[in-house]
């Protein structure tokens, strides 16, 4: 059974307390958080043990579960890594791109697993639709948030757009030929709304859409490629897909068909839904943990694609830098 401490008992990590208590490969030694008054109260609540300093803490566990404001995610992370300890830390890895790739570096020497908290990777949506999704050429993202002032210590790119990004890279597997974006402020101060557009070096394009001042919440993708779309709810974890094929001899005349034109014969129509298993993918993301942990195997979301979806995240942040610039420069 793998010792296990928390870091951080705000919002998400009272809900990482409650399913590690839940989780067998776990036993949960305690938490730190670094409002004692807090610590106290989930103390009260949950049953879990807080401790008065991280030091203490990580002298009785083999791994942390990192939940912290993300200023503070480096800073827990090197300390555990550095005492020989396994981390798993919320998305975004770290503040910067220096600091994560620290942590990959840092996790090499220690050799531990570092998995990171991009969570939609384990909705039942994305698990049921990825192995449609094996050519993309297309792909459109909309991820749209009522106001919660809660995250908005950071851009919306880097509180709600990466998770999109993470999944994007995970299926396009081609490298990053050109990134566009643009982004508006409007009830904090950094962007609250943005659109990113990705253009990749097969030719496969996505634009992403973000914002956390909408009247309601959407979390959709839709992706296209040869003969396919596929529709993930992440919201309401479903799938649509719709498949074209080859109608060979007499089409069936309750089927929807396209004919093509011009004698290149006719496509058959097909719509699916594909099932969908109901989990909870905060619980199932800390299982693999454990796994990965016991197996020795790499994490499903592992340090390098905790990098990978933060690197692109502050391309897309420098690029709404430099159209907000522009657009500044042409009102002078």
């Amino acid at each position: 059974m793998i010792k296990i401490g928390v870091i951080g008992a705000g919002h998400l990590g009272k809900i990482h307390i409650k399913l590690l208590k839940e989780i067998e490969a776990f036993e949960l030694v305690g938490f730190y958080d670094s409002n004692a008054e807090s610590g106290r109260i989930v103390e009260q609540e949950s049953g879990v043990k807080c401790f008065d300093s991280v030091d203490k803490l990580l002298e009785l566990v083999d791994a942390v579960d990192i939940v912290t404001p993300t200023l503070a995610h480096y800073e827990c992370a090197s300390k555990a890594i550095r005492n020989s300890k396994h981390v798993f830390i919320e998305k975004p890895i770290t503040t910067t791109i220096e600091e994560a790739k620290s942590l990959i570096g840092l996790s090499k020497e220690a050799n531990v697993k570092v998995q990171v908290g991009h969570v939609e990777r384990f909705n039942p949506a994305f698990i049921a639709a990825r192995d449609y999704c094996s050519s993309p050429m297309f792909i459109e993202s909309h991820r749209l948030a009522q106001f919660n002032p809660r995250g908005t210590d950071v851009s919306v790119v880097l509180d709600l757009m990466i998770h999109d990004i993470d999944v994007i890279l995970s299926v396009v597997k081609s490298n990053i030929k050109r990134i566009s974006a643009s982004g508006v402020a409007v009830v904090s101060d950094s962007p609250d709304i943005a659109n990113a557009r990705i253009e990749f070096d097969n030719g496969c394009v996505a634009n992403l859409t973000s914002s956390r001042i909408s009247l309601k919440n959407m979390r959709k993708s839709r992706f296209f490629q040869k003969d396919a779309y596929i529709s993930i709810d992440f919201l309401d974890k479903k799938v649509e897909l719709i498949r074209l094929k080859n109608v060979i001899g007499e089409a069936d005349p309750l089927a929807v068909t396209i004919d093509l034109g011009n004698g290149k014969g006719m496509k058959q129509i097909y719509f699916e839904n594909p099932k969908t298993h109901p989990t909870n993918a905060i619980k199932m993301e800390l299982e693999t943990f454990a796994d990965c942990i016991n197996n020795n195997t790499t994490p499903i979301v592992s340090a390098d694609d905790g990098y990978k979806a933060l690197d692109v995240a502050y391309k897309i942040i420098d690029k709404m830098k430099v159209t907000a610039t522009f657009d500044e420069s042409l009102k002078q």
